[in-house]
């Protein structure tokens, strides 16, 4: 049985197929790791999140890209 929360959560089977991660991806705010489902309140994600991006090989480089949406003024 897998404890991979995509495969617990039903992504992997139901809306991917399933695969070989080749990176795991940890993020931490406020010594919180979210996992699926988590919820947070705004004032928990005030500070930007730790993120943890470990391969198999220590040679390959990852690029994490934040990206804001920024509401429209009418």
């Amino acid at each position: 049985m897998s404890r991979d929360p995509l495969v617990i959560g039903n992504v992997v089977g139901d809306v991917l197929d399933p695969f070989v991660k080749s990176a795991n991806l940890r993020v931490i705010y406020n010594s919180k790791e979210l996992i699926n489902g988590s919820e947070l309140k705004p004032s928990a994600i005030a500070d930007e999140p730790r993120v943890e991006i470990r391969g198999r090989d220590m040679r390959t480089l990852y690029t994490l890209v934040s990206v804001r949406r920024l509401k429209a003024l009418h």
